[in-house]
């Protein structure tokens, strides 16, 4: 299905999907005379709220993404994310701003391997990149959210044969409450190490070293988040973990996306560090990996260049499935409560 922004009159809309319905609901809750949609948030650090937004500052959004990449009038998108979170309002949100054509592919684990000609434009999550890396050359532009990029990924991405200068593929840094993102960092053609900020979006640090966000157009607070960066001049950040995941061991602090970033390098698996309960240390650093229990893989782990000797993992734990939020991220607060209860 092929709804095309520059010329859509949704009350001839029909589609027979579930999908598509929902993207019809929002459609009309969208041009209706409120001012603000209904968005969910994922979960991923607590219980699932909804919130009103208003409808100018998604456009808002909207234009800052399509022009950071370039995005004009007929360009071709494609949307494969829940409509019912910002990152799949925001496609559609995206597509009416810019008055693009809009591919609908369900969402599912490998949304676009019915595709078989170039877009230009599409959003997906990590776990549909990894079932999609035989079609990443089909799309000219492609943002990755929903949860951190794996290095295993980026280093399938970066070796795909097919892929040539014209694709460009970033990861997202941004929320609910920004709108989807603010920053895009690079992973092809030119990796990156630091995230970008879009115009019209300043940062800061608290002291703790946690993000503060300012971005009038979209949110007009100043949004402080928990999440642990390095800020390189103005426009540019390094994201080095929450401060809410930091594990406290034997009184040093252990940042677990950091250290599951240097796993990923080496293992295909799901790697996710968390720190349970003891009675010396405070808390134990255990490692819980997605799959059946591997000796090659322990073995690989316990030889990694860990920078200190309490970086390595006093317990490697295998899970046949870690816990993820609807969306796909890691529930790391229903997966720290099955270890305690395992251990």
């Amino acid at each position: 299905m092929l709804l095309d922004f520059n010329n859509l009159n949704i009350n001839n809309l029909s589609f027979h999907t579930d999908f598509g319905q929902k993207i019809i609901f929002f459609l009309k809750e969208w041009f209706s005379e409120s001012d603000t949609v209904e968005v969910q948030t994922s979960g991923s650090t607590g219980t699932p709220k909804i919130f009103e937004i208003e409808k100018r500052k998604m456009l808002n959004s909207a234009v800052m993404t399509c022009n950071f990449l370039g995005l004009k009038e007929g360009d071709k998108a494609l949307i494969c994310l829940p409509v019912e979170y910002i990152s799949g309002k925001m496609m559609v949100v995206r597509s009416i701003e810019r008055k693009l054509k809009l591919v609908v592919a369900e969402p599912s684990l490998k949304p676009v391997e019915f595709l078989n000609e170039e877009i230009d434009f599409c959003a997906m999550t990590p776990l549909q990149v990894e079932n999609s890396l035989d079609k990443l050359h089909l799309i000219k532009n492609l943002i990755i959210g929903g949860a951190a990029v794996s290095e295993s990924l980026k280093h399938k991405i970066s070796g795909n044969l097919k892929l040539s200068p014209s694709n460009r593929i970033f990861e997202t840094y941004g929320m609910s409450e920004t709108l989807s993102h603010i920053a895009l960092k690079e992973i092809v053609p030119k990796p990156e190490d630091y995230f970008t900020i879009f115009e019209n979006v300043s940062i800061s640090v608290d002291d703790r070293g946690c993000l503060k966000i300012s971005a009038p157009n979209l949110n007009a607070e100043v949004l402080q988040t928990n999440d642990l960066v390095e800020i390189k001049g103005e426009k540019q950040f390094k994201f080095l973990g929450r401060i809410d995941n930091v594990i406290n061991s034997g009184g040093a602090k252990i940042f677990p996306e950091t250290l599951e970033a240097l796993v990923k390098k080496e293992i295909p698996n799901e790697a996710v560090f968390v720190g349970i309960k003891d009675e010396s240390l405070g808390q134990k650093l255990i490692l819980i990996i997605e799959g059946k229990e591997s000796e090659d893989i322990s073995a690989k782990i316990s030889g990694l260049p860990f920078e200190k000797s309490f970086h390595k993992p006093k317990e490697i734990i295998f899970m046949e499935e870690i816990p993820r939020t609807p969306n796909g991220k890691v529930n790391r607060l229903e997966l720290e409560r099955k270890i305690n209860e395992y251990l």
